[in-house]
């Protein structure tokens, strides 16, 4: 079986926005052992879509076209898509009463182009859109199927998981089965987390077992797979890798399952301690507190914290001792365990968690960007601070202050841990 996936829209070839349907895409795919050997992108000129899905007809049996489902003039692909196959549209009388009566619910003009949402692939069969309102298809024609979906994410991935994989299963399952487990890593380097896993599973002799790595902004995914294995098998010896993993290499593992946060972790282990967490930062300036609040129960385990960007506001908000600064700067162990001392005891918290440092370009005190310290106040022991140096070559300020934040959460999930163990 061999698959392409077909991305339409001008505002990926500009760079405007990131193409994360693909990935979604194709990972289903993979779930179903159907290989996405191509991935094409295109704008909105109809002759560029149905040159895409002529190329793609003579190369792949299944043909995904993704984006430009709207009411806009740019919104070309269902008409392309008919033409590139040489097929027409039908007209969904059920979903254009739908779209009309929404615009009467919302007080809204409506302008006679939305009707290109109800259109679908003729002698096809409509996909269904839980959260938006234009059509999907999906058309077997002359041994190609070709699907259609929408490109906003919100309702490009409802479709995928409650309209589309029942159909793609029922034509083109098989007897294969593939089990998957996803790790989420953070604090060892890519290559050096990877060596050890394939060392762990050679030693093991789970060479069954696959191991593929997927870096992300805040975190390193590993993904172990087995396919053809007979469930409780793949299981057992998914169990057993995992296993093996988490002697070599557990103490930076901080979650199993598909989507995991660290913000969720740290919140979930506060939780269970009914510990409350604060913050005090300086150049992460609140994202840290942002993304615990992300997380959900945030709000029985954070009351507030703190900003304090310059010295001044260290000693007056957190009571930072201005000789403390005056001799050792304001990015040092010393100020990050003031800081981290300063919050918790402020607000009563059982945990106190700093930021200070450089986020560049421009060094400061004579510490080049990427020079962080955190400190971790814990009440009833003794307050820890680490340092980090951060790539000079990936030192954006963003980049830094994201990195700060989850290595903060880090640090915090293992001073969490160990209070539990």
């Amino acid at each position: 079986m061999e698959a392409e996936i077909i991305s339409i829209g001008t505002e990926i070839i500009l760079g405007q926005i990131v193409n994360t349907n693909a990935r979604f895409l194709a990972d289903q795919l993979r779930r179903l052992d159907i290989d996405a050997h191509w991935q094409t992108t295109t704008d909105d000129d109809p002759t560029r879509i149905q040159a895409a899905i002529r190329q793609a007809q003579t190369r792949a049996q299944l043909i995904f076209v993704c984006g430009g489902l709207g009411p806009t003039l740019d919104d070309q692909t269902m008409a392309s898509t008919a033409a590139a196959i040489g097929v027409e549209l039908a007209l969904d009388d059920e979903q254009w009463q739908k779209i009309q009566a929404d615009f009467v619910i919302r007080k809204t003009k409506m302008t006679p182009e939305n009707i290109k949402m109800a259109y679908y692939l003729k002698g096809g069969q409509i996909l269904a859109n839980p959260t938006g309102m234009a059509d999907g298809a999906y058309l077997n024609h002359q041994g190609h199927t070709y699907v259609v979906l929408p490109g906003p994410p919100r309702e490009f991935k409802p479709m995928v998981t409650q309209s589309l994989l029942p159909l793609l299963k029922q034509q083109f399952g098989n007897d294969k089965a593939i089990f998957s487990h996803n790790l989420h890593f953070l604090g060892l380097p890519e290559s050096q987390l990877m060596d050890e896993i394939e060392q762990v599973l050679d030693e093991a002799k789970l060479d069954d077992v696959l191991a593929t790595s997927y870096v992300q902004p805040g975190e390193i995914q590993v993904r172990l797979t087995i396919h053809d294995a007979m469930q409780a098998q793949a299981e057992k010896k998914l169990a057993a890798a995992e296993q093996a993993i988490f002697k070599r290499v557990g103490r930076y593992c901080f979650g199993i399952g598909e989507h995991v946060t660290l913000a969720e972790q740290v919140v979930k282990l506060l939780r269970e301690h009914q510990w409350t967490i604060t913050g005090a930062e300086s150049l992460t300036g609140g994202m840290f507190q942002s993304t615990i609040c992300s997380a959900p129960g945030a709000s029985k385990v954070f009351n507030g914290g703190f900003v304090t960007y310059a010295a001044q506001t260290k000693e007056q908000l957190l009571g930072v001792p201005k000789a403390v600064i005056d001799q050792y700067g304001v990015v040092s162990a010393q100020t990050a365990k003031a800081m981290a001392e300063g919050c918790q005891k402020k607000l009563n918290a059982d945990v106190g968690v700093s930021f200070t440092g450089v986020a560049g370009p421009d060094d400061l005190e004579g510490q080049p960007a990427g020079t962080v310290w955190i400190g971790i106040a814990i009440k009833g022991q003794p307050t820890q601070t680490s340092q980090l140096h951060l790539s000079q070559k990936m030192a954006t300020r963003q980049w830094i202050r994201q990195r700060s934040v989850q290595m903060g959460l880090l640090f915090t999930y293992w001073a969490l841990q160990n209070k539990t163990n």
